[in-house]
């Protein structure tokens, strides 16, 4: 399936135009520390600048900060040295628990446990963690591929064996199977130069073509399964390295996209990077639904993996505008599916005023009987300067109760978030954003902003490359409420992998009864005297629950039931009362 297809240059519009005119991200002073900065509906909680060992200039790719994964009241805050743990237990104020230097990149890390993964890519990498590197063509003492830590103490993670792989590991994303709860699986990503086979047997290079291959066993053209035991993951290895770009009928590994060098994206400029789909960037798992969305540079993908080893292609979609499509999320329910475009490696400035906004930006599809069906873009409407490095990056699901809504990062775009419950039109509810990071170079692009924005147990929190680590608190609007965040911040887990998703949905409470008629209300699904009727019945069961008067309250909830109808617009409003008895009784 292919979308987007190509129209004249002079019927779409330039990314700023979306935008107010007096949109405040327009325009912001340069700065490092201190910054401008400019918001909507979001509140800057705390910044936690890197420290030593984990600090460098503006640019230095061997200390940039990277992906995020929580465990408990903890983050941990991966880095191309390695990682760093903050305890967050008080939201306003994280503190740097612990770091570990283990340098390698590009260092996404993912929690399971007492068991943090880490994935390798860089030459430079080494089995024993040094900072000396890993100089040769070939060299036993390197390691490239998902590293294993034990971590029941925090501030003494310990190495596990690894497994080596022969791209390394660029991202991994971590699968359960329902139905084995003894072993955890590790879909794998590489994207780097293959090893030797010197170095690690088994690795074969084969050149990039847009001729059928069909023989030997390329390291390119498939993703690696890993099982890790979870009572004895010392014994993690390999178990599949299934090729899911295989044209059916030609049996060519390499049977989706193969543009090769010197294509030109639309704007004109040669792809960057090239979207060849002979390895994958990022999926994210929905195991209870059994799919998996793949981006795989030039396609997205998704797939059944009902059977984790074995996981079979139901779908491929590519787009013309599209130069590199990076991460996925599902929407809470698994029935759509946004992919990111990673336009210009995330180095470059791609949201100026002269991008339009099908580059560089989300794609947003619908699930319909295994198939993606496309329903539109979405980028951050506030053109940047060629200053900023802002492209489509990592985000994560903001579980409001009958709503799908994400947060995303665009590097020094900032922080969108956005509503996609119509995902032929979706809105953006708040925005974060710092002005140009102007050093070490005052008029030249540094490089910076935000990798990854995730939601985790009521609040948002950011990776900033240069400047840190973020907390941000969501702030109620016309178009979301206090009563919506209070629902989703009910929503409490142990840990979060943002690729490894689950339906995150709120037990029975008032907060989720009042969200949903505060939906109700913005939707103009209820007239406004049944409403404050409802709102008064409500408040009042709320208060008597807090005394303990739970047979009183019962009575008003069921006065408030009574007001509401079985329409669609209000059929939801009705459900979540009757769960809320349900769960008082």
């Amino acid at each position: 399936m292919v979308i987007g297809a190509m129209v004249l240059l002079g019927g779409l519009l330039p990314a700023a135009a979306s935008a107010q005119d007096d949109d405040p991200r327009v325009g912001l002073e340069p700065g490092y520390f201190p910054w401008s900065e400019a918001s909507s509906n979001l509140d800057l909680l705390d910044n936690d600048p890197r420290v030593a060992p984990f600090d460098a200039p503006p640019g230095n790719f061997g200390f940039v900060n990277s992906d995020l994964a929580f465990t408990g009241d903890h983050a941990i805050v991966g880095s191309f040295n390695g990682f760093q743990i903050y305890d967050i237990s008080d939201q306003t104020n994280p503190v740097l628990r612990s770091s570990f230097v283990c340098p390698g990149g590009q260092g996404d890390p993912s929690v399971f446990g007492d068991l943090l993964f880490i994935s390798v890519e860089e030459t430079r990498g080494r089995i024993d963690c040094g900072t000396q590197g890993a100089p040769g063509a070939v060299n036993p003492e390197r390691f490239r591929g998902v590293r294993i830590f034990d971590i029941s103490d925090l501030d003494n993670p310990v190495q596990l064996p690894g497994v080596q792989l022969c791209r390394g590991s660029h991202t991994h994303t971590l699968v359960t199977d329902p139905d084995d709860p003894h072993n955890l699986y590790i879909y794998n990503s590489g994207t780097a130069g293959v090893r030797s086979p010197l170095e690690l047997p088994g690795c074969e290079n084969a050149a990039l073509t847009q001729a059928p291959v069909t023989s030997g066993n390329p390291t390119q053209w498939r993703i690696d399964v890993i099982k890790v035991p979870l009572d004895a993951p010392e014994e993690a290895e390999v178990v599949s390295q299934p090729r899911i770009f295989t044209d059916p009928a030609t049996g060519a590994f390499n049977g989706l996209q193969n543009t090769l060098p010197g294509a030109l994206h639309p704007s004109g400029t040669p792809y960057s990077p090239l979207p060849n789909t002979n390895t994958c960037h990022d999926v994210s798992a929905f195991p209870e639904v059994g799919l998996l969305a793949a981006a795989c540079q030039g396609n997205g993908i998704l797939l059944d993996i009902s059977d984790p080893v074995h996981p079979v292609r139901l779908d491929a979609v590519s787009d013309p505008n599209f130069s590199y499509w990076h991460s996925a999320q599902f929407s809470n329910d698994g029935t759509k599916v946004m992919f990111t475009d990673e336009w210009g490696g995330g180095t470059a400035a791609r949201c100026r005023v002269t991008d339009l906004p099908e580059w560089g930006a989300d794609a947003l599809f619908d699930i319909v009987d295994g198939k993606m069906e496309f329903a539109s873009y979405y980028k951050m409407p506030a053109a940047q300067t060629s200053q900023e490095n802002c492209v489509a990056h990592n985000s994560s699901v903001i579980p409001v109760p009958n709503r799908d809504i994400y947060v995303q990062a665009w590097y020094q775009g900032g922080i969108s978030v956005v509503d996609f419950t119509d995902t032929a039109n979706p809105v953006e509810i708040a925005f974060f954003d710092r002005g140009p990071i102007n050093s070490p170079n005052p008029s030249g692009l540094n490089l910076g902003g935000l990798w990854s924005t995730y939601w985790y147990n009521g609040y948002i929190y950011g990776t900033e490359i240069a400047r840190g680590f973020d907390t941000y608190g969501l702030l109620a609007n016309e178009q979301l409420t206090a009563n919506e965040i209070e629902a989703a911040s009910e929503v409490q887990l142990d840990q979060f992998n943002s690729q490894l998703m689950s339906e995150l949905v709120a037990a029975p409470s008032f907060a989720v009864v009042l969200a949903n008629l505060d939906q109700v209300v913005r939707a103009a699904d209820i007239d406004a005297k049944t409403a404050d009727k409802v709102r008064q019945a409500v408040d009042k069961a709320e208060k008597l629950a807090d005394k303990g008067e739970t047979a009183s309250a019962l009575n008003q909830l069921n006065n408030a039931v009574s007001r509401v109808d079985d329409s669609a617009g209000q059929a939801t409003l009705k459900e979540a009362l009757l769960d809320l008895i349900d769960a008082l009784s």
